[in-house]
């Protein structure tokens, strides 16, 4: 039944059937005998003393079953919600890490944070109680921006982390930047803000939790990218129950952008809730209720300086940042914008220094974590723009600059002052395709035309490379990742030879289903069809750390394809068994073994049906059955890259600035399915967009609201706001990963933020402007051009 569709095709994906036709299955779906509802009561403080909760009103409301709060975990003894990344400062001094308890004890840090939780036998009922709740605030100055919260005097939120610095870390050879400063013929400097940013998915966030007193056992439905890693957290550091008596399930995830990534303290409460209750809770995040509880992700302030020669050579780069953690560690928070942003910022440049120093700052805001890209973006904002800078300031061309100073084909692999070391790439090739596909010859006609319209036309270059295939977990436990980054696969081909895959990592809108089997399905010669993909289930699957980090394929996938090859190993013996042949004769290829140099073969169904029916085995030194395990660690990150092309048009009547072509050339390895990897990069290319025209979550300086707390108030970018996006491959191969790919989940969302800010600039550079913050909203742009020599704050 089917076809062999292996690598290099674009069959549709698997997983669309069920979605298209309404038959995916989400938490919110999910229904379990006498289940009840759970609703949250947050806090509507940025910062307060909390005095007590009076919980009688609600406790006497129709239909409620209990009230839970923060003195009822403490007396259950129960954990903090763990970060799962510590880090260090130059001297090896930890992180400042206090307590972050599900829920809020003592005080509340954030509009948001959680102090009690409701359960009742319907939502009605549930939020019809919480409105009764009193809850007693001695409300405290609050301190959102990072800027605001070193200074001298301002609001502390924990009482042992002055200044509210969490860490001050720093990479880089500080002294070779200070000597290569002096050095310099010319030294270009920016200051830049990375705006914060709102993942906002499709699905809302929603938890289910049930205990059976019969078997002890928990289990949490959950929309989570790792729900392998929940059960260690909340289970082992949380709520203390046995990893065997603890199931988590992640079904269908309506999309993650890092925002399901952590464990949150809803899933750790709502699951010690259902055992205190004895029924089943069902808890499903208001999309309002998402805006001050979901992990938010960026806000950063920096300062970048960027030392040249007389030629335009690199010859350092210092770069010192403020990044915002918001009101408590979240699981990952404290490695973004260190491990993930400082050693990105080489860039696809051969500067022989380079410093960076982080300020890792708490504030009274939600807590922020990875967001797609995940301190890649961050870094390629601040070296594309500040390489545009210079450009501009030496009176270099900005394709010319970036040509004399980058890292030729030939050098790989090639060792960053900053840890990682490149192992393949061809950043030229990239920004040679992209130029000819952008049409970059005939631009000057097109701004011609713009100008006889009345617009500015301009256009921005992203040339770049991230780090990606989150792992290795030597590396990665050097730089304070406190558990492994491996991946894990299972292979179970049954009798009949149809396929059965258990991955430890979770598709929420990738494509796994579809990538994986084909994998197979090349590897093992079987149909496409005949293979099923199972994940998100840790107690149908083996342990594994999720999705994240654009590691599926390449970490998951590796996996994949070592299973499959121990399979193929297996087969090969119960072939050389029953061909009576010696093994080291026998090959395997299309689906078929076959002794080398005759016509004797078995199919791969054949060997599979053998496999099961043992009846002449030499059973001591061939086990029956045809299932394989693996997991993979790689040996370094995986790296790739690109240049992107931003064109926009500018109404200066209105400040509107208007994409009008976008191109991207991307090198992200060997290619699995050329449309999925066309659509991850359409989707990330947008959501880099939305981040440099549109996104923005804006708090209110005084109080800590969210003022952008809504579709309202924060804009998205729609179809309508995007051209048709020209977008390729030009790929040079991984030489440590078992197909040669680098991942491409992520890549969009790195290149495109400074490709369209750069682009936007140079539509205003007539007019003396040399840098927009993001994102370039038309407010801003306007008020930038009723004054273009006065710089525009920051929103």
């Amino acid at each position: 039944m089917g076809h062999v569709i292996g690598i290099g095709a674009s069959p549709k994906r698997k997983e669309d059937q069920r979605f298209l036709t309404g038959r995916g299955s989400y938490v919110s779906d999910i229904k379990r005998p006498g289940m009840t509802a759970g609703v949250f009561v947050r806090s509507p403080h940025g910062h307060a003393i909390l005095r007590g909760i009076d919980k009688s009103a609600a406790l006497a409301s129709p239909g409620v079953i209990a009230v839970l709060t923060g003195e009822d975990a403490a007396a259950d003894k129960l954990g903090s919600l763990p970060c799962g990344w510590g880090i260090s400062d130059a001297k090896g001094v930890p992180m400042k890490e206090p307590p972050f308890p599900m829920l809020a004890q003592g005080k509340v840090r954030f509009v948001g944070d959680m102090v009690a939780f409701v359960v009742a036998e319907t939502p009605a009922q549930a939020g019809a109680a919480a409105e009764l709740l009193t809850v007693d605030y001695e409300v405290l100055p609050s301190v959102v921006g990072v800027l605001e919260a070193v200074r001298p005097g301002a609001p502390q939120l924990f009482d042992d982390v002055p200044n509210n610095i969490c860490c001050d870390w720093e990479l880089g050879d500080k002294a070779a930047v200070e000597t290569a400063f002096r050095k310099a013929a010319h030294v270009a400097k920016l200051s830049l803000v990375n705006n914060r940013l709102i993942g906002n998915p499709m699905e809302p966030r929603a938890a289910i939790a049930e205990y059976e007193l019969g078997t002890d056992r928990f289990t949490l439905w959950t929309t989570s990218q790792f729900p392998h890693v929940v059960r260690f957290l909340m289970g082992a550091l949380v709520l203390n129950i046995p990893q065997h008596k603890l199931r988590v399930v992640a079904p269908d995830v309506g999309g993650g952008f890092g925002v399901k990534q952590f464990h949150y303290g809803e899933e750790a409460v709502i699951t010690w809730a259902a055992k205190r209750v004895m029924r089943p809770i069902k808890w499903v995040a208001s999309r309002s209720e998402g805006y001050v509880s979901d992990r938010h992700g960026r806000d950063h302030v920096t300062e970048a300086e960027l030392a040249l020669d007389e030629t335009g050579t690199f010859l350092a780069f210092r770069v010192n940042t403020l990044a915002n953690m918001g009101g408590y560690l979240s699981t990952f928070g404290p490695n973004i914008p260190t491990n993930l942003y400082g050693p990105l910022l080489g860039g696809v440049y051969t500067t022989p220094a380079i410093y960076c120093n982080v300020k890792v700052v708490f504030t009274n805001t939600v807590p922020v974590d990875a967001y797609r890209g995940a301190g890649r973006p961050e870094a390629t904002f601040v070296l594309e723009r500040i390489v545009d800078v210079a450009a501009s300031e030496m009176g270099i061309d900005r394709v010319e600059i970036r040509r004399r100073n980058m890292i030729p084909k030939e050098a790989y692999p090639y060792q960053t002052p900053v840890l990682v070391q490149y192992d393949s790439g061809d950043p030229m090739g990239c920004l040679d395709g992209a130029l000819v596909a952008a049409d970059v010859k005939n631009f000057g006609i097109r701004k011609a035309e713009s100008a006889r319209r009345g617009k500015f036309r301009g256009l921005g270059y992203s040339t770049y490379v991230e780090a990606c295939g989150l792992a290795p977990s030597r590396f990665a436990g050097r730089l304070g990742a406190r558990g492994g980054l491996y991946e894990s696969a299972t292979v179970r081909v049954h009798p009949t030879g149809q396929v059965t895959v258990m991955i430890g990592t979770h598709n929420h809108g990738q494509g796994h289903e579809t990538t994986f089997a084909q994998i197979v399905s090349e590897k093992l010669g079987v149909a496409f069809d005949n293979v099923d993909i199972v994940f998100g289930d840790t107690d149908r699957v083996q342990f594994g750390m999720g999705t994240y980090g654009s590691r599926s394929l390449v970490v998951g996938g590796a996996a994949l394809s070592k299973a499959t090859d121990k399979v193929v190993a297996k087969g090969k013996k119960i072939a050389a068994h029953l061909l009576e042949a010696a093994e080291v004769d026998i090959q395997f290829e299309a689906g078929k073994f076959s002794v080398a140099g005759t016509d004797r073969m078995r199919t791969f169904e054949e060997i599979a049906g053998a496999a099961y029916v043992p009846h002449d085995y030499p059973l001591e030194v061939l086990e029956p059955g045809l299932e394989e395990q693996a997991y993979y660690d790689p040996v370094n990150f995986t790296y790739p890259g690109g240049c992107h092309i931003a064109e926009v048009e500018i109404d200066p009547e209105t400040g509107t600035v208007t994409l009008v072509n976008y191109t991207a050339v991307d090198d992200v390895g060997t290619v699995i399915n050329p449309m999925i990897v066309e659509g991850q990069l359409h989707g990330g290319i947008v959501q880099g967009v939305g981040q440099a025209l549109y996104e923005n979550a804006v708090y209110d300086e005084g109080s800590g609201q969210l003022l952008s707390g809504s579709l309202m108030d924060y804009c998205m970018p729609r179809a309508d706001h995007m051209p048709m996006m020209n977008v390729a491959t030009h790929s040079t191969l991984c030489t440590h990963t078992p197909m040669g790919v680098k991942g491409c989940g992520e890549v969009g969302t790195i290149g495109s933020p400074a490709a369209v800010i750069n682009a936007v600039v140079d539509a205003l550079s007539h007019l003396g402007v040399t840098h927009v913050d993001m994102p370039a909203t038309p407010n801003r742009i306007w008020r930038l051009l009723q004054n273009a020599s006065l710089p525009v704050a920051a929103e």
